[in-house]
């Protein structure tokens, strides 16, 4: 794969614990690990060159202290081998952005606020640079959901994501709710699509299930790929998908 093409491991934090869930329904969760930073260790072991971390519970709106320990838990590693991180999931603000920005995080990943008070990414962008700064455009049925992907906003992707691009957001992380955390594989056509209708560089996310899948993504000229769920249950191999990266 060229190197313009980043594999990002996902680490889902719920009360300090690295957990799935399954189409984003809190009630159909799965834990995977208590050590957040071993968990980062063993990706970054296999040669990831880049982590993906969201605190579910920030997501949720509920007490995340827990998660914001594990944050920078893996931020020590990450940093101590010069790996980037971005983070998302219950940054409401430009302070809140601010105070994970300070801890080491590269680019910060805005969801629900986005999607609330689209201004709030003009200034994002203004603030840090086009490249530090995603939005998360979570789409059940082609309408992106917010709030832990718990209410609808009554928006489709597309739309939101051609508002962004207008304010100098450059940066998609995009999923598919009915594929994730199911292995059924991306939704690539959606996800193509909202690439071209937006002009957004977008990172596709939700279902990865094979190593075939990732190049398919890689090929269809998307920056990216967020994978969950596969490599925790082994249906990739973690060393395997790292490396091929290099050929």
């Amino acid at each position: 794969m060229p190197s313009n093409f980043t594999i990002f491991p996902a680490i889902d934090l719920r009360n300090g614990q690295v957990v799935r869930l399954k189409e984003g329904d809190p009630n159909r969760q799965t834990n995977y690990a208590s050590d957040p930073a071993g968990v980062a260790t063993r990706w970054l072991d296999a040669g990831a060159q880049y982590l993906h971390v969201v605190n579910l519970d920030g997501a949720f709106e509920e007490a995340d202290t827990a998660n914001q320990q594990a944050l920078q838990s893996i931020l020590a590693v990450a940093s101590a081998r010069q790996i980037p991180v971005q983070f998302g999931g219950g940054l409401r603000s430009l302070e809140d952005a601010d105070r994970v920005i300070a801890l080491g995080v590269i680019r910060v990943i805005l969801g629900t606020v986005a999607v609330r008070e689209p201004e709030l990414v003009r200034q994002a962008v203004k603030r840090w640079g086009a490249d530090r700064v995603a939005v998360s455009l979570d789409s059940r049925d082609g309408i992106v959901q917010v709030r832990g992907w718990q209410e609808s906003s009554n928006q489709s992707a597309v739309e939101l994501g051609q508002t962004f691009f207008e304010m100098g957001l450059r940066w998609i992380v995009f999923t598919d709710i009915a594929r994730d955390g199911l292995q059924t594989g991306v939704n690539l056509n959606a996800t193509v699509n909202l690439a071209k209708e937006t002009g957004l560089s977008v990172i596709a996310s939700g279902g990865v299930n094979l190593i075939a899948g990732v190049n398919a993504i890689r090929q269809a000229g998307l920056p990216g790929v967020v994978i969950g769920r596969a490599l925790y249950e082994g249906s990739i191999n973690p060393a395997e998908l790292f490396n091929s990266k290099k050929e």
